[in-house]
């Protein structure tokens, strides 16, 4: 392999031969990899994906060896998927199907008039194709939920409907075939998706979840703040719930900024014209789909409360008031309720086991109330699907894995739904208020227990508060020092 070559791997540079790029070479490697002389199969896409011109250039020539004309949609995805291992980084594999797309409409230019379009389309059948074929919780995706989902990104317009139609019909009778692993491939779906129905979050800035590279979170310079002041962090279980290391479970205080649907944690106080540093973004929690709920159990300090983030990290939070704690409790999930995205469907995996859906970055483009209908039906399907999950218990001769899958299926649903109920309970709270103030809203909230009665009560922004009904509290697995220390019930000084 000549030094032209060896740029394709890991470099970011530009390589020019004077003041030109060295076609030959790119063709040169674009034949070897299609081939496979010299390389793996698994090696051909981190040749494609990097970001220089010289790897464009390869994945440009390594597409020519496809010819797309004529076929649909579906069909060339499936010829691709077939040849090509989508594999790499988040950003690595969105480039490669930049360069599919750019190949279909060179092959088809009159079928979907913008290359943009044929790329979310290209999502959208990725999407379907999980949603129809996984082993995930709840109602399959319906054509109309299909079409419905797709309305005004075909450039601004729809897509044709019997196109819609004719893929949805080709991805339900025959799922899509590829040469790597499918739970690698899904990983990376819900940010693209969210990339190519929300373009400008091309050019933000983002932020690393730290753990798991597929969960990078979108800054937006542009957001509103909604509230900000002193917290206190430990971190307790990371991606997936797997328990943070005792290293780096520490308490420590933060300047928090609820700024969009990014709490940053800076070390500093908080000025609107400061720059985050890059401690300040690594920091940064993305709040979409999560839930804060008040630490009721948790008795070695004062005004903590839990947040549980989509991708089921936990953290504790002090606030220094109990007011304080409720209010961020309360804009916590009220933001996270007003602008989430429906979720994506579950993973596919290899194996029928339970896989939780994919919960996407960007904002919601419903209105408040579509949310609330959207959200409300959600909690009905958690509702309905948790009874029926009750209804099966697996058999006592069952094996250890087994009664794991339906204990993770259970607590899954058993979260979701009191998650749902909090949204729906908090936006429908504030559609009666009628005020986009904040403070107005949490004033009304909160009202006095005189005036309860024509109020609303605090129960409404976290399900621990709700006395009315059990509630499941959020399952939160203790060291034994913690467990010694927490045997007595919490005192009344820490209720509100």
């Amino acid at each position: 392999m000549d030094s032209t070559e060896q740029l394709a791997l890991g470099s970011t540079d530009t390589l020019a031969n004077g003041n030109k790029i060295d076609q030959e070479a790119a063709k040169r490697l674009a034949k070897r990899l299609y081939y496979l002389d010299g390389f793996k199969r698994s090696d051909v896409a981190r040749h494609m994906g990097k970001n220089n011109d010289f790897s464009k250039m390869v994945a440009e020539e390594y597409l020519r060896f496809f010819d797309f004309t004529g076929l649909s949609l579906d069909h060339a995805l499936r010829a691709f998927l077939k040849e090509f291992a989508l594999m790499g980084e988040t950003q690595e594999r969105e480039r490669v199907l930049i360069h599919f797309s750019h190949r279909y409409h060179q092959c088809n230019p009159d079928t979907i008039s913008a290359e943009d379009g044929i790329h979310t389309l290209t999502c959208a059948i990725m999407l379907l194709n999980t949603d129809l074929h996984g082993h995930n919780i709840g109602k399959r995706m319906s054509c109309s939920d299909f079409i419905t989902n797709l309305e005004g990104l075909n450039d601004g317009k729809d897509f044709p409907k019997d196109l819609l139609k004719v893929l949805y019909s080709s991805i339900k009778n025959e799922k899509l075939q590829w040469t790597i692993n499918e739970e690698e491939l899904r990983k990376s779906l819900s940010e693209l998706a969210d990339e190519r129905t929300n373009p400008s979050l091309k050019t933000m800035k983002r932020i690393s979840s730290g753990s798991n590279p597929f969960l990078d979170i979108m800054q937006d310079p542009t957001a509103a703040t909604y509230k900000h002041g002193f917290l206190v962090r430990k971190v307790h279980a990371d991606s997936d719930g797997k328990k943070t290391p005792r290293g780096r479970r520490g308490w420590k205080t933060f300047y928090g900024v609820l700024k969009g649907m990014i709490l940053y944690l800076q070390k500093d106080a908080y000025k609107s014209d400061k720059q985050l540093s890059e401690e300040d973004l690594k920091n940064a929690i993305s709040i979409h789909h999560s839930l804060a709920v008040r630490a009721s159990d948790y008795g070695k300090k004062p005004n903590v409360f839990y947040l549980k983030t989509a991708d089921w990290r936990v953290f504790l939070l002090q606030a220094p008031s109990s007011d304080l704690m409720q209010s961020w409790i309360t804009r916590i999930n009220l933001v996270s309720a007003m602008f989430s995205a429906p979720p994506f469907p579950a993973a596919i995996g290899s194996q029928k086991k339970f896989s939780r859906p994919l919960l996407p970055t960007a904002v919601t483009r419903l209105s408040l109330e579509e949310q609330i209908k959207a959200h409300d039906a959600r909690l009905k399907a958690m509702t309905t699907d948790l009874a029926e999950h009750h209804s099966f218990p697996p058999d006592k001769k069952a094996k250890g894995k087994e009664l794991e899958e339906y204990k993770q299926k259970e607590e899954y649903l058993e979260f979701e739904e009191m998650r749902f109920c909090t949204y729906v309970s908090l936006l429908r709270a504030k559609l009666k208020a009628g005020t986009d103030d904040l403070d107005k809203f949490d004033a009304a909230l909160f009202d006095t227990a005189e005036n309860e009665g024509n109020g609303l009560k605090k129960s409404h922004s976290s399900p621990s508060l709700n006395l009315e009904q059990p509630v499941v509290a959020i399952r939160i697995k203790r060291n034994t020092s913690e467990r010694r220390n927490n045997r007595h019930p919490a005192s009344a000084k820490h209720k509100l």
